[in-house]
């Protein structure tokens, strides 16, 4: 296809969605600077793949799905900052008062009275910071599975706390 045809049908197909790609952006990332650069390097997938746009229709759904997964090779590409552990010399409770000590203590205890099945993804998920793709690849589960064990150890675990916080209540 020759440029000047490309460039007509990409401002036609594309250029026209821009607005609705950075409100998607927007309320995907919360940073309206986030959601621009993610919305140009959505147009530059598209002008790459314009040519394999077969529907003219399904122009605006395949532009959001690529501006999602741009927004998800986001974090793919994000290095952490390491500190050597050695250069820090901190205590278990540092920086904490009786209280959170004793109820994170509760909480470990807790974690470790449920199924396996359920606390580790939620040790992955609150401990190790792992998203849920995350916990899915490791644990060899859907993501609905993953989700699920999530949700069904917080219920668990929020049960368990409050039964503890009524027995200490009534004691």
């Amino acid at each position: 296809m020759p440029a000047n045809t490309q460039t007509q049908r990409f401002e036609t197909l594309v250029a026209s969605h821009a607005d609705d790609l950075f409100r998607f952006g927007c309320w995907l990332t919360g940073d309206r600077e986030v959601a621009q650069d993610l919305v140009q390097e959505t147009m530059i997938r598209a002008w790459r793949k314009i040519d394999q746009l077969r529907d003219v229709q399904a122009v605006k759904p395949w532009l959001l799905t690529t501006l999602r997964r741009e927004n998800a090779r986001r974090f793919e590409r994000k290095q952490l900052d390491t500190v050597d552990i050695e250069d820090r010399q901190l205590t278990d409770g540092e920086g904490m008062d009786a209280e959170t000590l004793i109820l994170n203590g509760q909480i470990r205890v807790e974690l470790d009275r449920l199924p396996r099945k359920y606390a580790e993804p939620l040790r992955m998920q609150a401990f190790l910071g792992c998203s849920i793709c995350e916990i899915t690849r490791a644990m060899g589960i859907s993501r609905s599975a993953a989700m699920t064990r999530v949700h069904r150890a917080r219920q668990q675990l929020r049960e368990r706390l409050s039964a503890d916080c009524r027995l200490i209540a009534g004691a």
